[in-house]
């Protein structure tokens, strides 16, 4: 990728002089037309790299999912999940290790840059491939908005503290969503992408038991004895499906799954098991509304995915459209 390529197209710089002078709408709000005039392709090209990625590895729906919301919790959807260095978010806890997809997105981002250079935001390369990660899951469509400017540095320290971590109790979790504008709805339609993708043992161990009198109760027993197979003597890396129903299949499985005790993580579990307090009320009449209901889950996932993914940088933050997903561009 060429950076000259970055300032020369006529029509980008047209663009940006339709943004300062007219004050055009799409220059500061997004859209699902964002790129009707600079980048008509852009849908086709995610859509083909991610139905490509997910016929090699079926998984790769549920990581881009993942990096999406990585990448939102933390100074908003401005894809500095991607950048790389020593100090990038990709190196904090919760995503070393964990957070896949980095080269799907720059095979998109290399098509992109040979059509329409300096148009398309790294940040809207992600969410636009989680949408597909989801719809080629068997899960709904939802009209991803686009106009997103990508930050320009990684916050590793907030990656660190900001992310809900597996092990936190839902009422941490909650107000973890909170922070960036969601609600408790939100944490329980959300955590519903654990109806595909894996964990590590090292995610869940510590809810396996190693003695008959310290079984977990919030843990199905034969499921338990079944995890405690897999992660016994291992590093904890092996992995295993968090649906443990229809691992790769976008549906409300996840969420029945939670009624007979078989959710994988604490975080999943805990939003039917926890000890009894007003969030977990709400939690828990939740997750047997959507049990009952798939397409009201199917619905309410779309829109929580949408109010996400509008999650804003932080204020006084200008962005760029990056070259490279991987780097800021040049000075």
């Amino acid at each position: 990728m060429k950076n000259s390529h970055c300032s020369s197209l006529l029509l980008v710089c047209s663009v940006l002089v339709l943004c300062l002078v007219t004050g055009d709408a799409r220059c500061d709000k997004l859209s699902s037309n964002f790129y009707a005039w600079t980048c008509p392709r852009v849908y086709n090209i995610v859509q083909q790299h991610v139905y490509s990625a997910m016929r090699e590895e079926l998984r790769m729906g549920a990581s881009l999912l993942r990096l999406h919301f990585h990448d939102c919790f933390v100074n908003g959807c401005d894809g500095s999940i991607l950048l790389d260095g020593a100090d990038g978010e990709k190196f904090a806890l919760p995503n070393m290790n964990s957070v896949r997809g980095y080269e799907v997105i720059d095979a998109i981002k290399a098509d992109l840059e040979n059509m329409c250079p300096g148009v398309v935001s790294c940040a809207d390369v992600v969410a636009l491939a989680a949408g597909y990660g989801v719809l080629f899951s068997g899960g709904p469509y939802y009209n991803v908005l686009l106009g997103r400017r990508d930050g320009l540095k990684a916050n590793q320290s907030g990656a660190g503290n900001g992310l809900p971590s597996p092990f936190e109790p839902i009422s941490s979790i909650v107000k973890k969503f909170a922070d960036v504008g969601l609600d408790t709805k939100d944490v329980v339609v959300l955590s519903g992408a654990h109806t595909i993708g894996r964990a590590r043992c090292v995610l869940f161990s510590d809810r396996l038991a190693s003695t008959k009198s310290s079984e977990n109760p919030t843990l199905d027993a034969t499921m338990a004895a079944s995890l405690q197979m897999l992660c016994t003597g291992g590093d904890g890396n092996q992995t295993t499906a968090l649906d443990v129903s229809s691992a790769d299949v976008f549906d409300k499985q996840y969420y029945h799954n939670l009624l007979s005790k078989k959710g994988l993580l604490t975080s999943d579990q805990g939003l039917f098991s926890a000890d009894e307090d007003v969030v977990v009320s709400t939690t828990k009449a939740l997750v047997q509304t959507y049990s009952d209901d798939g397409e009201q889950f199917l619905s309410d996932f779309g829109a929580s995915m949408l109010k996400m993914g509008s999650i804003p940088l932080p204020a006084g933050s200008a962005g760029e459209i990056r070259c490279n997903c991987r780097v800021p561009n040049p000075k």
